[in-house]
């Protein structure tokens, strides 16, 4: 079975550095809205299994399709192919510090779009690896209440200062410090041992606090939700937009 049946797609279109950018959405469930940001290489099997998982717990789930296949399982060979083309991407940032990436505007669109619908207090938001900080760069728009950072791993670690790196501009990270201080928390979830999130975490309970919940995971592993999923994270999400979204 096509790991996207059930699901309904259409298409958002939001300006990204400049230029309107139409990506498909993926949407499935009832009730508050979260959006789920896939990881690299793509919108795997992965993804939108914990997708599922959301919509059992009673949320309206939109999966925007940012890039890389759709609906395969894992695979460092798709990682290898959609790399090179994420990279001279305008939509992303990989390396550059104390700036924001440009999809954050597409995304920060999608989820107004949601709330706007859906009404309530706001729309959960979150990212994964490569995108795990999204999340926090879509909490500048009031619509995003409840950000959700699972192993935030861009910029790419490799060069001096980007193991700290938040990604976003110095502009942005003033929104979410006051965002932050007004109530909005934000989730943080990774393996302890996981060497690409960096600093990450001590950056982002530098710049907001209390308000940062951390959630530092034992044994091995990377992907926290998906490919080395943990109960435990799940759980942490589950109960975040629980709190958050009703």
């Amino acid at each position: 079975m096509d790991a996207l049946d059930g699901w309904t797609r259409s298409e958002h279109t939001a300006d990204v550095a400049g230029e309107p950018t139409t990506h498909p959405v993926w949407r499935k469930g009832t009730g508050p809205g979260v959006v789920v940001v896939h990881e690299l290489p793509g919108l795997t099997a992965g993804v939108i299994r914990f997708g599922e998982e959301l919509v059992a717990a009673g949320h309206t789930v939109l999966l925007p399709h940012l890039f890389g296949p759709a609906g395969r399982e894992f695979s460092n060979v798709d990682v290898l192919r959609v790399l090179p083309r994420v990279c001279i991407s305008r939509e992303f940032t990989k390396l550059a510090r104390g700036v924001t990436t440009p999809v954050a505007g597409w995304l920060r669109s999608l989820a107004r779009e949601l709330h706007a619908e859906l009404g309530g207090p706001g729309v959960g938001a979150l990212g994964m690896c490569f995108t795990g900080g999204f999340a926090l760069a879509m909490m500048v728009d009031d619509s995003t209440v409840a950000p959700v950072l699972c192993q935030p791993s861009a910029p790419f670690i490799g060069l001096p200062g980007r193991a700290a790196d938040l990604n976003l501009s110095p502009a942005d990270a003033d929104v979410v410090r006051r965002r932050a201080a007004a109530g909005c928390s934000v989730l943080g979830i990774r393996y302890a041992s996981d060497p690409l999130v960096g600093t990450r975490f001590d950056s982002l309970t530098s710049l907001i606090g209390d308000a940062f919940i951390r959630v530092e995971l034992e044994g091995s592993g990377h992907s926290t939700v998906t490919e080395q999923r943990s109960q435990v994270a799940v759980d942490a999400v589950l109960d975040f937009f629980a709190e958050r979204l009703r």
